[in-house]
């Protein structure tokens, strides 16, 4: 992406808690600690925290460089180019998850008649329209998004606790079946999903308008955005009972349907299905926008000779899974494993290198 492009801030901070609400509210993760999912997501997204230090760390040690400019440079040219080349690919694979879930999520609530090579292609082509634009125009839309989509959340819980529908009794007993459950329903699947993804921001915090690394914002908007989403996690159970919001394929919007009995208002659901949208597409772009970023800086051709390529392949993989089953199975099967790789291991050794080279040049 050209230089002159920056990002602020502020605009940092929403695109990390937009980016890590995505589609997390809808599922209930760690729903095999039954009533103590909620404490499986504390320690997953306490791990992620952990996960994140070593990220700024990386970053700060690297200032001004993304993820592909220090795998070239501390991996070896050839290497390095090859490990960012399968991250580009990395990027597209998550960004096409994140296609066919709000294909599959159209299909199952707002239109179910139309086809969803049809709704697919609309996402893609709006995420395919902001980054043509920029990064500008992609870190302006949580400015809007987020607070809009926040508000709604808050309304819809406080209409939930006007109607007697919450029951944090059904959280208890805490711990009933012991610590490992709960540790085993955290790690590894909480913390590839949805806090290890906080990779990306290798590709992005580069972006920043100031030399160096926005700390403060990122801290805070990740500790603000894990309360959130543990808080929703708990509401499910909450609301639902471990029982069925485990057993349930989309839990939150059979949550928000309880609101029904209401007189006055109908369909509620619709508007969680919005705003999961709103989640799932800036997810969806960011993935998008790094797969690109990263190709550029590959190629050394300027970002928009690969907007298209890339959006043609995210859009034509989509199709690859039979159905919403099969997706479900490889995202928490094969894809889940993958994860760590990614996520983990080659930032762990990319660490490893720039404390090596630090020493070494401190010895010379």
């Amino acid at each position: 992406m050209p230089n002159k492009e920056q990002v602020s801030s502020l605009q940092i901070a929403f695109m990390i808690m937009l980016f890590e609400i995505g589609s997390t509210p809808l599922f209930l993760l760690g729903g095999t600690a039954k009533q103590d999912s909620w404490l499986a997501m504390c320690i997953g997204s306490a791990a992620g925290f952990i996960l994140l230090l070593l990220l700024m760390w990386i970053q700060w040690r690297s200032p001004g460089t993304d993820l592909i400019g220090m795998l070239k440079l501390h991996f070896g040219k050839l290497p390095g180019a090859f490990i960012g080349g399968v991250y580009s690919l990395y990027f597209a694979y998550q960004s096409m998850r994140n296609v066919r879930d709000l294909g599959e999520l159209t299909a199952m609530t707002m239109l179910p008649r139309t086809p969803m090579s049809v709704t697919m292609l609309v996402f893609v082509l709006l995420a395919l329209y902001a980054i043509w634009k920029g990064a500008e125009v992609v870190f302006r839309l949580p400015e809007v998004l987020l607070p809009v989509m926040l508000f709604f959340y808050i309304l819809l819980v406080i209409m939930l606790g006007m109607m007697g529908s919450i029951d944090f009794g059904r959280l208890s007993p805490v711990l009933g079946g012991g610590l490992m459950p709960v540790i085993e329903a955290a790690l590894p699947e909480i913390v590839s999903f949805p806090f290890g993804q906080m990779i990306v921001f290798l590709m992005l915090w580069s972006l920043w308008e100031k030399p160096g690394l926005p700390v403060k914002y990122t801290v805070n908007a990740y500790l603000l955005i894990s309360l959130f989403l543990i808080f929703m996690n708990a509401l499910n159970v909450a609301v639902l009972g471990p029982t069925i919001s485990g057993i349930s394929q989309l839990p939150f919007l059979k949550t928000v349907r309880t609101l029904s009995n209401l007189k006055f208002v109908e369909r509620l659901d619709i508007l969680v299905t919005v705003q999961l949208f709103v989640g799932l597409l800036i997810k969806m772009m960011i993935f998008y926008f790094c797969s690109v970023k990263a190709l550029a800086e590959l190629t050394g051709k300027p970002a928009k000779w690969w907007v298209f390529p890339v959006g043609a392949i995210i859009y034509g993989s989509s199709f690859l899974e039979r159905d919403y089953t099969q997706h479900i199975a490889i995202g928490l099967g094969p894809s889940l494993k993958l994860d760590p790789l990614f996520q983990v291991a080659i930032p762990l050794l990319l660490a490893l290198s720039i404390w090596v080279r630090g020493r070494l040049q401190r010895s010379a």
